[in-house]
């Protein structure tokens, strides 16, 4: 909450500071906010025992209910929620569609990390919803804003989303930190031992991590500091969509783990990695395809603005859930 009002006090007090943060970018995403990201992802990859993500693979009923839950549930209920809440709204209606569309790739980690997940498993789920983004990101943006609209006789968008925008999201949000995590573990352990990699290196690799993700908020509320407190009504009616949608799929992930006796670490996992979205790839299609000053590309920009107070307070039940409703 710090993090969020310091964000937003300096984006309202020091002037051009939106525009400076914003002068210099990686793909769509600010570059001060694009190294925070980084700088927040690494320590975590860097925890995950590589080795032992063949059990992760092994896990059938995980990795089928994760893939479900991600590119089958979820984007059709973040449809049903756009249409339910603003149907009189196309630009953010649209835009709430394309965050629905972007699963989590990134921040999920951390989230992962603060209620205790399955390091391993978020590894694997995050690399399989990175592999389908590429592959069926524009093939549902198509199906979703054109197809379905038209079976239900509702209004549709035209879209043209751009490959190598989404190739280029994954690729550096999640293939740099995951290559630098995996070099560090390998080289680390193999020079002086996991006792000392695991004992004496990430305690104190581990805290950047926090460092990373209240840079991140920080820089994230500064930007769109203006935005928030000269739009609040429209910025309201985007945000209940998505509280309803965090609230109601995470849900649904651990209570869909806890029927599979999946086990605490790995239902959290499966929560998170299905009610988390990949704001950057969100933000940056949307800008791409419909402009800076878009409805859609506002749309994402609030995305990540109620995602992060969302999902941490997502953490909290998790590990509430950990003490009441999954056996020690």
């Amino acid at each position: 909450m710090a993090a969020m009002a310091a964000g937003l006090a300096l984006g309202r007090l020091v002037p051009g500071l939106n525009e400076a943060l914003d002068a210099v970018k990686v793909g769509s995403v600010s570059l001060p906010i694009a190294v925070g990201l980084l700088v927040m992802m690494y320590p975590v990859l860097a925890k995950v025992r590589y080795r032992e993500t063949g059990r992760v693979l092994a896990d059938r009923r995980l990795l089928i209910t994760s893939l479900v839950m991600n590119w089958l549930l979820a984007p059709a209920f973040m449809f049903a929620l756009a249409w339910i809440f603003i149907p009189d709204l196309p630009e953010y209606r649209t835009g709430l569609v394309i965050v629905g569309l972007a699963r989590c790739i990134a921040m999920v980690m951390i989230w992962n990390d603060l209620a205790c997940g399955d390091r391993e498993a978020a590894a694997v789920l995050v690399l399989i919803n990175s592999v389908f983004q590429v592959v069926a990101f524009g093939t549902l943006g198509w199906f979703y804003l054109q197809v379905l609209p038209g079976w239900l006789g509702l209004a549709t968008t035209a879209a043209d989303f751009s490959f190598w925008a989404i190739t280029a999201s994954v690729l550096v949000f999640l293939g740099i930190p995951l290559l630098a995590g995996f070099l560090t573990r390998t080289l680390g352990e193999k020079a002086r031992g996991r006792d000392w990699y695991e004992g004496k290196f990430l305690p104190k690799l581990g805290p950047w991590a926090l460092y990373g993700l209240l840079f991140t908020i920080t820089l994230l509320f500064a930007l769109q500091g203006n935005t928030i407190t000269q739009r609040p009504l429209d910025v309201a009616r985007i945000a209940l969509p998505l509280l309803v949608y965090f609230i109601v799929v995470f849900g649904a992930g651990m209570m869909a783990g806890k029927v599979l006796k999946l086990g605490y670490a790995k239902s959290t996992t499966l929560a998170f990695t299905a009610a988390g979205n990949n704001f950057e790839l969100a933000i940056a299609v949307a800008i791409g395809t419909f402009g800076v000053a878009s409805g859609q590309a506002l749309a994402g920009v609030v995305g990540p603005l109620i995602e992060v107070p969302a999902l941490v307070a997502l953490v909290y039940a998790a590990l509430w859930a950990r003490k009441r409703l999954f056996t020690p």
